[in-house]
């Protein structure tokens, strides 16, 4: 037996694999198909750290499987790589962004290759590849043509150190996501996509897909479907102020009214308000904090209340006043707000701050001058005129009826979900292929001319005002309108990096289709994907993203599911050994170079999966991963004590049928570090045993393949194994048997474990209550005492109750 020289072993089956084609999915293929899909990976300059492979090792392992069973398995590879990282570093090195890029790109396929895995890369797609995003250009223009792309001049989140517009997700904790730098509030004319009107069927069709319920609560939360009214209260000046709230049934209570800081009611009131350049000075304080300050529940409330102006509450006629304060978004709603301090803990402490009434209408709590009592889902309505001795619950529709029936408003359903900000004020994304004509307006680029390129550049800084750096490509910008054949400029915003993610997944089916994004035979066969694992911090705006472009090329008769994902698990973070995230500036990042250079891929893929539950985060443990090895090595030096018989030994028999279910139920559950659990624990019988039969072997090695491919595949070849291990067949067991002759049961003197003793399997109370008295160690421990009862549960335990 030669040693396990993991290097050589590891190398020789990458090239095996790769001259073979192995893993290349079959387009139209009689086979039964999976597709198996991970988040295409960001080639970052700093290369994999070991908590990425992650959901890359798992689904490898669930597609190696399928593979076993006989499946056509689609299990393929990309580049999510525009984005701002590589802007940033090509600004800061004086690089072309195209360059880092492809280097990085170069590094990490370097290094997933490396660690095995089963992708198609024959499939292999890239955000970047004109060839790729001429379709993601494709799919905007059809949603520009249906009116669901459009325009606006808003608000967004703007970095003061990049110069860029961030999306919500790059804001975190207040700052910029990359850089730190801080995060103000900036108006600015931006690209949407209407994916509110999508906001209803992408909470209705969660019902249908089998996502795990803690993803579908996320994206029902972001969603925030509402039901409630839209409520008209009428200005002192003779104008209207429509306020948004699911809860009308307390109007009694409405003692003032707030709007936000870009509510259009402010310049409209501008000659009307006494203090208005203390409003304008208020806003332009707002402006300078970023959405997430705004928002942030446990700061200090601010505001300025708008003097010469109030508005009148409708149901009771009073004057109560209208103050700015920049915890109302524009965004939501309609950027208004009632205030009913009584029973809202923000209005309530908003209310203390200013001196206003604070009026009790639900009954039910304590003193709410004191504090709010906001548990008014339940309770009576007090102080509420018409719907006073009301239970909330009859309150709320009585009060929309009225408010319908006096022509003061309107039921209304809203959403908290906001039209997706599609503008970056960036060189390195996809150009939005629409052109400005001072005639005909905004004018798509024909689709005959996609793709429309990125223009060589130099220079990639923005403009002081916040243009893109495109704005200084006056050669590309200047062009003709479609239209009418004037003069007209090129749009110098790009696209999101969330827009190449958005459907790559299509592109998969069909990677060098210059036709389509992908033909409609391939998308019948391929799609809906059947299982995507990715990580939980994109359970929310990805799957939602990617979810509405589905639902829009369903309708435009594109693809033929309305759903992009039919399953959807999500991993836990590995964490440096220090337990806290892995990073750079920790200093506890762990080079997947290193590890594989010390214990090699198999090791390594095998500690990724057994370090802790597939769902939890746990911390990397070098002995961990030094015991993983050992066990890789433990399976190597089973050939010293094979035997040539090719079928199980009596004594090994039941175990080796327990562990072909065990294990392969447990890789379809994700629960992998139980199921290495259980092939290392058939190991310890064989050692205790001294022997294994060839066919033995065989089982064992099959179902470690998926975790441990290179190792495998050589002992396969070892002991005469037909063709690749990796397209071998799945074993299969005899579920009889994996049900023992023979049980152990704990048994018990009053309470407390005296014994355990092998009892028949299947055995009844009745026959394990007298079984348990002919045990030798029962008599001895019960003569001469009085035997009250004996509690026997079939196959866990016998507890005897004793006197005397």
């Amino acid at each position: 037996m030669i040693e396990y020289n993991f290097k050589e072993i590891e190398s020789k089956w990458q090239k095996r694999w790769d001259d073979a084609h192995a893993f290349e999915a079959v387009n139209g293929s009689d086979k039964k198909k999976f597709f198996g899909l991970i988040e295409f990976p960001y080639p970052s300059g700093q290369g994999l750290h070991v908590g990425h492979p992650r959901s890359y090792t798992a689904m490898d392992i669930i597609a190696r499987k399928r593979r076993m069973q006989g499946y056509n398995v689609l299990y393929p590879i990309g580049w999510d790589a525009f984005g701002l990282p590589a802007e940033n570093y090509a600004i800061k090195n004086n690089v072309h962004p195209a360059v880092i890029t492809a280097k990085n790109i170069a590094n990490f396929k370097r290094q997933l290759k490396m660690l095995g895995f089963s992708f198609d890369w024959s499939r292999e797609v890239n955000t970047t590849d004109p060839g790729y995003y001429k379709w993601t250009q494709w799919i905007f223009i059809q949603l520009f043509k249906k009116g669901l792309a459009y325009k606006k001049e808003m608000p967004i989140n703007w970095c003061t150190s990049c110069q860029v517009g961030l999306a919500n997700e790059e804001v975190v904790n207040g700052v910029c996501e990359r850089c730190g730098g801080e995060v103000i509030q900036k108006r600015q004319s931006q690209w949407m996509l209407k994916i509110t009107e999508y906001a209803q069927r992408l909470i209705d069709d969660l019902d249908d897909i089998d996502f795990l319920e803690k993803i579908k609560t996320q994206q029902r939360n972001w969603i925030g479907r509402s039901e409630g009214a839209e409520v008209k209260f009428r200005l002192t000046t003779g104008d209207e102020m429509v306020v948004y709230t699911t809860r009308c049934d307390t109007l009694f209570g409405a003692t003032y009214t707030v709007i936000s800081p870009e509510h259009e009611l402010i310049s409209k009131l501008a000659d009307k308000l006494e203090n208005y350049d203390e409003v304008r000075a208020y806003q332009a304080e707002a402006a300078r904090k970023s959405e997430f300050e705004r928002t942030e529940l446990a700061k200090e409330k601010t505001g300025v209340e708008l003097k010469g102006v109030k508005a009148i509450n409708p149901v009771n006629g009073k004057e109560i006043p209208i103050f700015v304060s920049d915890y109302v978004l524009v965004t939501y709603g309609t950027g208004a707000i009632m205030a009913v301090p009584a029973h809202d803990t923000r209005d309530w402490e908003f209310a203390k701050k200013f001196n206003l009434p604070i009026i009790e209408v639900v009954a039910g709590g304590k003193d709410v001058q004191a504090e709010a009592y906001t548990d008014v889902y339940k309770g009576t309505m007090v102080n509420s005129g018409f719907l006073t001795g009301k239970t909330v619950k009859e309150a709320i529709p009585a009060m929309i009826d009225w408010l319908e029936k006096e022509g003061l408003g309107t039921r209304k359903v809203n959403f908290k979900l906001r039209d997706w900000v599609f503008s970056r004020q960036r060189y390195w994304g996809e150009p939005i292929p629409i052109v400005h004509c001072e005639k005909c307006g905004y004018v798509p680029v024909p689709e005959s001319e996609l793709p429309l390129v990125l223009p060589d550049m130099e220079e990639f800084k923005p403009g002081e005002n916040g243009e893109s750096p495109l704005a200084n490509a006056t050669e590309w910008i200047n062009t003709t309108c479609p239209h009418c054949g004037g003069p007209a400029k090129r749009e110098t915003d790009t696209m999101p990096q969330w827009a190449g993610s958005s459907w790559y997944f299509l592109r998969y089916t069909d990677a060098h289709n210059d036709n389509a994004l992908a033909s409609k035979e391939a998308l019948d066969y391929w799609t809906p994907v059947d299982w995507y694992n990715g990580g939980m911090e994109h359970t929310t705006l990805h799957l939602l993203y990617s979810r509405f472009w589905h639902k829009f090329l369903y309708d435009i008769g594109v693809v033929p599911t309305k759903e992009p994902y039919q399953k959807r698990t999500s991993h836990g973070m590995i964490l440096g050994e220090n337990s806290e995230k892995m990073s750079k500036s920790r200093g506890n990042v762990v080079n997947p170079d290193d590890v594989v250079n010390e214990v090699g891929a198999d090791a390594f893929r095998t500690y990724e999966m057994f370090l802790g539950a597939f769902d939890q985060s746990t911390p990397w443990s070098q002995q961990g991963l030094k015991g993983c090895y050992r066990f890789i090595e433990k399976v190597w030096n089973l050939q010293g004590i094979m035997t040539d018989d090719e079928g199980c030994s009596p004594e090994l028999e039941k175990s080796v049928h327990k562990m072909i279910k065990k294990v392969g139920e447990d890789f379809e559950r994700m629960k992998f570090n139980t199921a290495i659990a259980t092939m290392m624990s058939f190991l310890n019988e064989v050692s205790k045993k001294g022997s294994i039969t060839k066919g033995e072997y065989k089982i064992l090695i099959t179902l470690l393949n998926p975790v441990a491919p290179h190792m495998t595949e050589e002992l396969w070849e070892i002991l005469g194994g037909e063709g690749m291990l990796s397209l071998a067949q799945w074993p299969e067991y005899d579920e009889a048997k994996t049900v023992d002759d023979e049980v152990e049961v704990v048994v018990q003197i009053n309470g407390k474990i005296k014994d355990k003793a092998m009892v028949p399997a299947g055995l009844d109370r009745d026959g394990l209550a007298e079984l348990a008295m002919q045990l030798d160690s029962v008599k001895a421990l019960t003569e001469g005492k009085n035997v009250v009862k004996v509690i026997a549960v079939p196959g866990r335990l016998i507890n005897i109750v004793v006197k005397g």
